[in-house]
């Protein structure tokens, strides 16, 4: 068997609050809580797996999605008032990347209610690569 990323946790002060707010920007579902984790379910299986704490640094979680996929989550952002930016440091408020070193990829950053960092991009032209 191959290796493949199964699930990872993510910290939250309201587990909820950050699931559906994740799962409404990408325009995912949220799973039945299993345990104490409020899980989301991306298309290749692996599923985010909100758990409430307290005190947590705040986490990077980047998500590759297609260009469709990706002018309907800016358009969500941009509709639901979410500051996004073109960089990681959060200074270029209001604005998407377009990849120097892989043509035709874009992406933007956009914090969640808990400050982790989130990204969507797409694979641009992996033909060229």
């Amino acid at each position: 068997m191959s290796v493949e990323l199964n699930h990872t946790i993510v910290p939250a002060r309201d587990p909820e609050v950050s699931a559906h707010f994740l799962a409404g920007v990408l325009g995912l579902d949220v799973d039945p809580p299993l345990a104490h984790f409020t899980p989301v379910r991306l298309s290749n299986r692996v599923t985010l797996d909100y758990d409430r704490a307290e005190r947590f640094e705040p986490h990077h979680y980047a998500f590759m999605v297609g260009e469709r996929e990706f002018d309907a989550a800016f358009a969500r952002i941009r509709d639901g008032g979410i500051t996004h930016y073109a960089d990681p440091a959060c200074r270029e408020a209001g604005r998407i990347y377009e990849s120097r070193q892989v043509p035709g990829r874009r992406g933007t950053y956009f914090r969640d209610p808990d400050g982790h960092l989130m990204e969507i991009l797409t694979p641009g032209d992996t033909e060229r690569r």
